[in-house]
């Protein structure tokens, strides 16, 4: 459950809140989101099978996370598969996100 991005999906309050169904949960991290991120999240968008799933998305991840917007495009599964890696997109969310970086780096093939 490697996100595109080497964020892991499993840990993720929004995934964990879709698996195990929980309307508490989703009220409580739309309202963590809602007030760190300063954006109009209610418990409603609180929905998430994983980045890399055929399910549905947080509104984010789906349609705004440009990283996930260029593995997708370039038919990557993660960034881990790319050339450019890491380019300087992903740097701004690995400088903040080192367990990212050890997922992405564990899955990259030498070349």
């Amino acid at each position: 459950m490697i996100g595109c991005c080497g964020l892991d999906c499993d840990k993720c309050d929004a995934f964990i809140a879709t698996a195990r169904d929980d309307d508490g949960m989703r009220a409580t991290v739309a309202k963590k989101w809602a007030e760190t991120y300063g954006a109009p999240i209610v418990a409603g968008d609180i929905n998430c099978t994983g980045c890399r799933s055929n399910g549905v998305k947080f509104s984010y991840c789906e349609h705004m996370c440009e990283i996930r917007k260029c593995a997708t495009a370039k038919g990557h599964g993660t960034c881990a598969e790319c050339a450019d890696y890491a380019c300087d997109t992903l740097e701004g969310l690995l400088q903040h996100a080192p367990h990212a970086r050890a997922n992405l780096d564990s899955l990259r093939r030498p070349r």
